[in-house]
């Protein structure tokens, strides 16, 4: 019979090598978060990457030289982060679309008197004809089925004024962003088929301001494409209640903007190879790219800094993924999402295990948690996740889109789980695609725990999978 010392001895030996069980386990990743977040708060670098990224490239849209030179400071400021195992570009071909000259609009009065409105071009939007002033009459609608309505005589050799507004009764401004934002989209490309001369939209935003909102908008393959202009919400305002006293008046409208062909460009990748799953992948990412108008911080520097930090944090608190990590700078989500799409497409061709993917597009706000597109049994076992994240602010898993950049995995190769960084957007559409969207807009605590948010969910999805 053994002593009782060496009974003793034994059971404290067996102890130590045993697995963690589920009392040990989250705290243990209680105090690995702790760590992510201290460093984070403490010793943060994303707002500094975003200074630059914003003060001395600023606005990157597709094609540009700013977008070349933000695909060579994604990768250098990758390299010099030193967490990743390498950092690579991967070529994609992106869609070359220049605003041109500033924009001009007037609301012109039976007497010639003549208003000024805040406009700009739509992204992708053909020029008035011969870049110089069109002038027409206006009908307004409200939707594209009160378009489709209309007698042809109503709305030939006309401007379509799209007025439908923010719903305000929505308490998450992305809901009303959406149900408003067929009529930018495809609202250029009815009028057209509809013999109007160009299209007015109304900005999709609830600010009360003069400042345009621009944003794709999509001709497909409508055989008219007419100039397509964004109406700050002071404007269409102002536009609405004179039409409703003069019928008869007119808008003039001057644009210059014009497609050149596509241009070659990269998404910038920085891969972590993971300690014992290697061949399963968790992608992180923003988009690189940015419309003309501003500085393009909340869309979507932050989210492109965010996802360098997310992988630094996790180096610097002593953490290595035990699956592959990939940080994804996509270029191209603002027109074309060709970056998204390439990155699909070779991860199909390689026959890569993609286990998740999380997106940064939202803004740099203060942190709510991340809406899932997943099974409901993944989302369960997400879920358990909750009360390690919610003493950051960051707990609030809610099932939704994730992002616009991850979304083509899904038919590629199908993986478990997407997350979308959420974090408090009631500010966001205030200054969304507008000149308006600049460095100072953005607060270092929110930004920097954004990051740390992102870092924990890697942390945890790297050790336990799906």
């Amino acid at each position: 019979m053994r002593s009782f010392s060496s009974l003793l001895l034994a059971g404290l030996l067996a102890a130590s090598v045993a697995p963690a069980t589920a009392q040990t386990a989250p705290k243990a990743d209680s105090l690995n978060i702790r760590k992510i977040y201290d460093e984070a708060l403490l010793r943060g670098q994303s707002y500094d990457n975003l200074r630059y990224l914003c003060q001395r490239i600023g606005g990157r849209l597709s094609g540009s030289p700013q977008a070349a030179m933000a695909v060579q400071w994604g990768k250098l400021t990758m390299e010099k982060a030193n967490c990743f195992d390498k950092v690579y570009l991967q070529e994609c071909m992106v869609p070359h679309w220049v605003r041109g000259a500033k924009e001009k609009g007037q609301i012109v009065g039976n007497k010639g008197k003549r208003i000024p409105a805040a406009v700009c071009a739509l992204g992708g939007s053909v020029a008035t004809p011969g870049n110089k002033a069109l002038r027409a009459g206006v009908v307004e609608v409200k939707s594209l089925a009160e378009l489709k309505a209309l007698p042809d005589a109503a709305v030939k050799g006309k401007f379509i004024f799209f007025n439908r507004p923010f719903n305000d009764a929505l308490v998450e401004p992305g809901a009303a962003y959406g149900a408003a934002g067929d009529q930018r989209r495809s609202g250029p490309a009815e009028a057209g088929r509809r013999g109007a001369v160009g299209a007015l939209v109304r900005s999709l935003t609830a600010a009360q301001d003069n400042n345009p909102h621009t944003g794709t908008t999509n001709y497909g393959d409508t055989p008219t494409r007419v100039p397509a202009a964004a109406l700050s919400t002071l404007a269409a305002d102002q536009l609405s209640q004179l039409l409703a006293g003069d019928p008869k008046l007119e808008f003039e409208l001057q644009m210059s903007c014009e497609t050149l062909p596509d241009e070659k460009s990269y998404s910038v990748i920085g891969e972590v190879r993971g300690t014992k799953y290697p061949d399963q992948i968790i992608t992180v990412g923003g988009h690189l790219d940015s419309w003309d108008l501003a500085e393009g911080a909340h869309d979507d520097g932050t989210g492109v800094v965010q996802s360098i930090e997310a992988l630094r944090l996790l180096k610097a608190a002593g953490l290595r993924p035990e699956r592959t990590v990939r940080a994804v700078l996509f270029m191209n989500e603002e027109n074309g999402t060709h970056g998204g799409m390439k990155y699909a497409e070779q991860a199909q061709q390689n026959r890569e295990n993609h286990l998740a993917a999380i997106e940064s597009d939202g803004g740099g706000f203060t942190p709510r948690g991340f809406n899932v597109e997943s099974t409901p049994a993944v989302f369960q076992k997400v879920a358990a996740w909750k009360p390690l994240l919610a003493p950051y602010l960051a707990g609030q898993l809610t099932p939704g889109h994730a992002g616009t950049d991850i979304e083509p995995l899904t038919a590629a190769v199908h993986p478990t789980a997407l997350f979308g960084y959420d974090c408090d957007s009631q500010r966001y559409f205030d200054i969304h695609h507008t000149t308006a969207d600049t460095f100072d807009k953005v607060n270092k605590r929110e930004l920097e725990l954004g990051g740390a948010a992102m870092a924990s969910l890697i942390y945890l999805l790297g050790k336990y999978g799906l």
